[in-house]
């Protein structure tokens, strides 16, 4: 009997059933087949030794393709737990998928694994990728599993597949002729086509099945990329993030602290408090200059509202919630159930619905620093990337159906040139639709993406799709920026929401006199000030352009002779709205210097008795080997200029 293969190209060839991917490559090239993964069956990633017994479209799948990532991620898993296996007899495998950068395991051990372990477990490793075992797909019945694992002393995955697993044939994948697995695949042909681009990270704890009431687990964690040259680039990501940790250089340059009294909460310091107020008059400006009003709605709302825009069904568990005893009111005692706000949008629908509204009033651009409390559980909290109290560059415009696609493409502007401005030119955009928990009509949210969709591609950003993943009343657009280092933020959003001034009766009346609903668009640029605030430390790692860096220039006089002259250029920088110290200690200019370059400051301001007689000054730029004197007026007017794209220091 033969079967009929298609590939990419629409070619079509014969062959004997059943029939390998690994034969099919074979037949193509031995040079395909030497690079060979994976093969994709139909649609389906499939093990290259499996048999296809019917007509099949198929491509296979090299080594080097995005798509044999996830299985060289599973296969070094899969040969980490042997490698344990063989080092440690007795320990118990459970479960051990791929991740985005890697791989874990998951293990019991009356004893801790340590560092060394880890070095010795990845030696192993290596050594199992040496001997070039065979993987093998094997099919088994419930019963004999179940017989396999206990016997094996394997009670976790004898527990899984007696619990969970009933009548059901299950995949089992051999390395070897002495180690398996439960899985279903797919897995490469043999250990020796993982390659040895892996490395074991760090040990942490687990729970049986997620559940803390069960057993205590170890978790040995790995990265595993396709190349030595990716994994390497990847350590040194990792180099350089730690580096730029905004929580290290947080402390270091003296911005904020948290603390256990505030959980999730910042303390900005003086000079975290300047970078804040630098970056929100920033924000400022840009809305103004777009036509956005400011308005400022309450922190505490009654339960009524949550229950009427539909966040307290869909948003409850994430809300901090006060009662709060009113009295008698009317003959009766009164409680009332308020909510901190976790977002503005029904606060900005109340705006909106005072007084009659004209379609000459659209689009109405709202905008508003609100502050945000949101709860999230502690272990999810990290630094400012992660808080439970935030404020949000928050807007929302009101328009028309019509204004959707215009609205549209000047917020996109808007926001690339934001971005720029603020260091980041690498942006992507992810559109994502319906989730499964969603309020409105489905005419409704075909409505709200069809104009979306629309419109983004009107901006002619491209974009992809993030399936499933809406708000729970319309569509949205995410946009991913990228930092130095090449790491992904997902900061600003654009919802389109025909939902919300529904449930909320926002109105307005057209030009033939009838009263319509407008449509609300949801959007923010930085996401919230604290997080946007930890990406750019980390992104510029604290050494802050001219125009954003908390203090952005220090006097430093050479001699005491020269402090009373110190302290005027100091008057005459701030008069010029400069953020500007004067350091007048009894130290040498060489140990100002260095120890004001370690706390990244932009400029340093040198005099001495020459510049005092002359009234001149000396700039010391960051990062550079270059120093210039000028007249007093004449260094004023150029750091008095600098700004987003024309900064002076490095």
């Amino acid at each position: 009997m033969s079967i009929n293969i298609t590939f990419p190209d629409g070619n079509q060839k014969s062959f004997d059933a059943p029939v390998t991917g690994l034969a099919i490559a074979q037949a193509i090239s031995p040079g395909l087949a030497k690079k060979a993964a994976l093969v994709s069956v139909n649609g389906e990633l499939w093990d290259l030794a499996r048999p296809i017994e019917a007509d099949a479209a198929i491509s296979i799948i090299t080594r080097d393709k995005p798509e044999a990532l996830e299985t060289i991620r599973h296969d070094a898993a899969h040969v980490m737990a042997q490698a344990v296996q063989e080092l440690y007899p007795g320990t118990q495998i459970t479960f051990g998928p791929s991740t985005e950068t890697g791989f874990y395991y998951d293990f019991a051990r009356a004893e801790p694994f340590t560092e060394g372990d880890l070095e010795q477990i990845e030696q192993r490793m290596r050594q199992i990728v040496k001997r070039d075992l065979p993987i093998t797909r094997e099919v088994w019945s419930h019963a004999d599993a179940v017989r396999h694992f206990e016997a094996a002393g394997e009670t976790f995955k004898a527990e899984w597949i007696r619990d969970g697993l009933q009548d059901r044939m299950l995949t089992i994948y051999r390395q070897g002729d002495q180690w398996l697995d439960l899985c279903l695949g797919p897995h490469l042909p043999s250990t020796g086509r993982l390659g040895t681009a892996f490395k074991l990270t760090k040990v942490s704890g687990a729970y049986w099945r997620g559940d803390a009431s069960k057993a205590q687990l170890q978790r040995i964690y790995g990265l595993a990329f396709a190349t030595e040259d990716e994994l390497k680039a990847h350590l040194k990501m990792i180099e350089e993030a730690e580096k730029r940790d905004h929580r290290k250089l947080g402390r270091t340059l003296d911005l904020f602290h948290l603390q256990e009294e505030a959980i999730g909460q910042v303390f900005w310091h003086p000079k975290g408090w300047a970078l804040y107020r630098a970056l929100e008059d920033y924000v400022r400006r840009q809305l103004d200059a777009a036509g956005y009003q400011e308005v400022r709605t309450p922190m505490l709302v009654d339960r009524q509202l949550w229950e009427d825009s539909g966040h307290w069904a869909n948003y409850r568990r994430n809300m901090f919630i006060a009662e709060v005893d009113e009295g008698e009111i009317a003959g009766q005692q009164r409680r009332s159930v308020l909510a901190v706000k976790p977002m503005n949008c029904p606060c900005h629908v109340q705006i909106f619905r005072q007084g009659t509204r004209s379609y000459r009033d659209l689009p109405l651009r709202m905008a508003e620093f609100g502050a945000c409390h949101r709860y999230e559980p502690s272990g999810a909290l990290h630094g400012l990337m992660r808080v439970r109290g935030f404020v949000q560059d928050d807007a929302h415009i009101f328009c028309t159906e019509a204004q959707i696609s215009s609205e549209t493409v000047a917020f996109c502007d808007l926001l690339k040139r934001m971005y720029r401005d603020l260091g980041f030119d690498d942006v992507s955009v992810k559109f994502s639709d319906r989730p499964d928990n969603r309020a409105g009509e489905d005419a409704i949210w075909d409505r709200a993406e069809d104009a979306l969709r629309k419109a983004v591609e009107q901006t002619g950003l491209p974009y992809t799709l993030n399936p499933g993943e809406g708000a729970f009343y319309g569509p949205k657009l995410e946009f991913v920026l990228r930092d130095a280092i090449g790491r992904d933020w997902q900061c600003g959003t654009l919802q389109v929401d025909f939902v919300l001034p529904e449930r909320l009766d926002a109105g307005y009346v057209a030009e033939d006199g009838s009263r319509h609903r407008p449509v609300m668009l949801h959007r923010a640029i930085l996401g919230s000030f604290e997080r946007f605030i930890g990406i750019l430390i980390e992104n510029f790692a604290g050494a802050f352009p001219l125009w954003l860096a908390p203090v952005q220039a220090v006097v430093a006089p050479i001699v005491s002779d020269a402090d009373s002259y110190a302290s005027r250029v100091c008057d005459a920088l701030r008069q010029a709205g400069l953020r500007v110290e004067a350091d007048l200690r009894n130290e040498k200019i060489n140990y100002k210097i260095r120890e004001h370059a370690s706390q990244k400051i932009p400029v340093i301001v040198v005099v001495g008795r020459k510049e005092a007689e002359e009234g001149t000054v000396t700039l010391r730029f960051r990062g550079q080997e270059r120093q210039q004197t000028l007249p007093l007026a004449e260094a004023v007017a150029i750091l008095q200029g600098s700004g987003p794209n024309t900064d002076l220091a490095a």
